[in-house]
């Protein structure tokens, strides 16, 4: 099924979908501003991964950053996509497209996991944004329910700013300041500079392999290979 996107009067259409638009994932206005004083990492160095590294977690690393280098844009726009495996165009996206699109490749379809999950517990996912039932376009892409499922799947971390306590392959999730949540994939490239493992996320330009595990407020984390 090709991608449709919703009509131009979709305020007329759909009442409420403003709300499933700021929250599908990040903000664009207020990520744009967040991201101005991250500056660009040269020529990131590929750390060797454990030996007994499963090859789900090298998938999953690999998928993640791989996206950086096709993801040029963002757009939290509600789109309808198919089900299961569906996704919207690769070249644009938002912070959760990153992690949902690298777990697919490492065999989890993170569309149906999620809602699967919702309908057994419905009462246990946030519902802010108006939801009053499960949508299987848009429910994966909202970083609350990443959280919301990874906890109940037990992938919880304690939260940390030690950077040791972050590894390759593990799922971060932050509060922006201005109140927005964003998610990303810990990899395994590090800085020349510094050694410190580098992000991939998608704050508003596209994914991209940035020094930011403590540039926010982190407020998950999580591990699942």
């Amino acid at each position: 099924m090709r991608n449709k996107r919703i009509p131009s009067n979709w305020l007329q259409v759909l009442p409420g979908c403003l709300i499933l638009l700021v929250a599908a994932g990040c903000n664009k206005t207020s990520l744009m501003r967040s991201s101005a004083t991250v500056a660009p990492v040269p020529s990131p160095t590929a750390m060797p991964l454990p030996a007994n590294a499963s090859p789900q977690l090298k998938q999953f690393v690999a998928a993640a950053i791989d996206q950086s280098k096709i993801t040029t844009g963002y757009d939290p726009a509600w789109v309808k996509i198919d089900y299961p495996n569906g996704d919207v165009p690769p070249e644009t996206g938002v912070c959760s497209d990153v992690v949902v699109r690298a777990f697919r490749k490492a065999g989890i379809d993170l569309q149906k996991e999620v809602h699967e999950d919702m309908k057994r517990a419905w009462s246990a996912y946030p519902t802010r944004w108006g939801a009053r039932g499960t949508d299987t376009n848009i429910d994966h892409r909202r970083v609350l329910n990443l959280m919301t499922y990874f906890g109940r799947q037990s992938k919880s971390l304690p939260l940390s700013t030690e950077r040791a306590d972050y590894l390759p392959g593990d799922v971060v999730a932050w509060e922006l300041s201005e109140g927005v949540e964003h998610i990303g994939v810990v990899t395994n490239l590090s800085s020349e500079t510094n050694k410190n493992f580098l992000i991939v996320h998608n704050i508003g330009a596209g994914a991209r392999v940035e020094d930011v595990l403590l540039a926010w407020k982190i407020i998950g984390h999580y591990r699942t290979f």
